[in-house]
């Protein structure tokens, strides 16, 4: 494949054809167009990015994995208001051990109490 063909395949897809489009405009194979945007979209990238919560500039370094916020409490920001996308696999159910309550907790499938006062109720009391 040529540079030519590259940019051409760039151009369409940005003007909203498809693989299949644009793969008979340019007269290759349909998988061709795929593993070259495959290609395009995992090349390094030595381009200076965006932090997705403030839109503060981040130099991408290359040979390391691209970063997409500039910091730590960027990252919890942007995470906290979008839950949707968040994809929990680790949540389990419980049932009290003290108060006798319902309550689910992410991460630890080893929880008696669901909050600490249950705990210190249930233990020194």
């Amino acid at each position: 494949m040529t540079a030519e063909q590259r940019e051409q395949i760039i151009i369409m897809l940005n003007q909203g054809h498809g693989y299949k489009k644009i793969a008979a405009v340019l007269g290759i194979s349909q998988n061709t167009v795929k593993s070259c945007m495959k290609k395009l979209k995992n090349s390094p990238q030595n381009e200076t990015d965006f932090c997705k919560a403030c839109g503060k500039k981040i130099d991408q370094i290359e040979g390391r994995k691209r970063i997409i916020f500039c910091c730590r409490e960027c990252r919890q920001k942007w995470w906290n208001s979008h839950l949707d996308q968040v994809q929990q696999k680790a949540i389990y159910s419980f049932t009290c051990a003290h108060c006798g309550k319902e309550f689910t907790a992410y991460g630890n499938d080893h929880r008696k109490y669901c909050s600490r006062q249950c705990y210190i109720d249930e233990r020194f009391h």
